[in-house]
């Protein structure tokens, strides 16, 4: 049985990775992010950040809290606090969370243009079970609420091209991901 399911995690873990990568570059036209290591409180906004420029504060706080997002290390309980309207996909990120296959999954932010005071692209590569799936993916990152977060397109491509291989079911609050 052991083997039976380490086959099926090895051949699962490309799969995931391939819809994952389909669902980013789906989502990278729009949508908002953020980035923190830092797992229990995420980086706040600078306080200027001029449209098509900004400061290095700016783009490290969307990088740290980007990062944190997609971390494993980051508890669960706490990613939504990096995640564009964040609350109303709680159940979604516990139940992403808690698939094998999602937990293995990890990003790293390429670079970070701010767009304007309240939006910017991310450009990132993302990795399941240590293989890139998708590299130089473009997603977006939103302030809200002082705080640079992941954008909720962004997530809610991954839930969609996802739900089938984690056997989770896209929320509502998806319908109107911006």
């Amino acid at each position: 049985m052991r083997f039976h399911h380490m086959a099926r995690r090895i051949f699962l873990a490309p799969a995931l990775g391939l819809a994952l990568a389909v669902a980013i570059t789906a989502c990278s036209s729009s949508g908002s992010s953020s980035s923190s290591s830092a797992a229990s409180k995420p980086a706040v906004a600078a306080s200027s950040s001029a449209a098509g420029g900004g400061s290095a504060a700016t783009e490290a706080a969307i990088k740290t809290n980007w990062d944190a997002f997609f971390s494993s290390s980051t508890p669960t309980g706490q990613r939504a606090k990096y995640l564009q309207n964040g609350e109303a996909f709680s159940a979604a990120i516990k139940a992403f969370a808690a698939s094998p296959l999602a937990s293995a999954v990890t990003s790293k932010v390429d670079s970070v243009t701010v767009n304007s005071p309240t939006k910017a692209t991310v450009k990132y590569d993302l990795s399941a079970a240590g293989t890139t799936v998708a590299s130089g993916a473009t997603g977006s990152a939103v302030l809200e609420n002082g705080t640079w977060k992941v954008g909720d397109d962004v997530f809610c491509g991954l839930l969609k091209q996802g739900a089938a291989l984690l056997n989770i079911t896209v929320p509502a609050a998806c319908n109107s991901a911006s």
